[in-house]
């Protein structure tokens, strides 16, 4: 236990010393997501390859197509198609459509820049079960996410994060919380740094609790290219839920 409260005590110092010293782009390259939509009209979609490893097995994201539009004022649109991966230690790599989702976020809360009020939004979101569960490439049911989020900017950094509750049907499944808290700050004209810390309870009876934390940079290519990395690690139960998690892709706006 004392390790898992190291752990814990030595993300959040990561988190405030980026927070203190560090407009950030908030969401990707992060699990724990934001409550800014995309403009109205406008679109961001990432070419994006993510993964963890643990107890032996690497699973996640080959290759996918994360969309975003801004549908109206304070409202986006969402959907995500991916090439899921399976790769148990031993038995190769197994590749093939993976689950698709669907979401909209809808901020109805507007942050004041100058006073104590955050932006706020809740963003719904449907997993179909699109891959092939057998496989490794699926849930094998359709699963709801319905999640908070909050984002407050005081000058150069942002803090962001909120709690969300999965829906997760089943046999041997369990309805989860998931809760996520990320801090952002530029380092450059090109160049901004964060850092996040997040706790998942179990999501199957046989499962476990965890929690982690993810160290993550986006580099802007140009005005409409982006390019974004992320990588971290379990702190609670980390050799069966994550030994080791990364993030990449490169975004484009419009």
């Amino acid at each position: 236990m004392g390790s898992l409260q190291d752990g814990v005590l030595l993300g959040a110092a990561l988190l405030t010393a980026i927070g203190i010293a560090l407009p950030a782009s908030a969401g990707p390259p992060f699990r724990t997501d934001d409550p800014i939509p995309v403009e109205p009209g406008h679109w961001e979609v990432f070419n994006f390859s993510s993964a963890t490893h643990a107890a032996g097995d690497t699973s996640g994201t080959l290759w996918g197509i994360d969309a975003n539009y801004g549908a109206a004022p304070n409202l986006q649109l969402h959907a995500t198609l991916p090439i899921a991966l399976d790769a148990p230690v031993g038995n190769g790599m197994r590749a093939g459509l993976g689950d698709a989702e669907l979401g909209a976020k809808y901020r109805f809360v507007t942050g004041d820049p100058n006073g104590w009020r955050p932006d706020a939004a809740i963003y719904p979101a449907v997993d179909f079960p699109t891959g092939n569960a057998a496989r490794g490439l699926g849930r094998g049911h359709t699963r709801l996410f319905l999640p908070l989020w909050l984002q407050k900017s005081v000058g150069d950094w942002s803090t962001f994060g909120g709690l969300g509750y999965w829906i997760n049907p089943g046999a041997g499944n369990r309805n989860f919380w998931y809760f996520g808290w990320a801090v952002e700050r530029p380092l450059t004209d090109k160049l901004s740094i964060g850092a996040e810390l997040f706790y998942q309870t179990a999501d199957t009876d046989q499962g476990k609790d965890q929690s982690g934390f993810s160290i993550g940079a986006t580099y802007d290519l140009s005005e409409n290219w982006h390019l974004m990395v992320a990588a971290g690690r379990g702190l609670q139960n980390a050799g069966a839920t994550n030994e080791f998690s990364y993030y990449a892709a490169l975004q484009w706006t419009y």
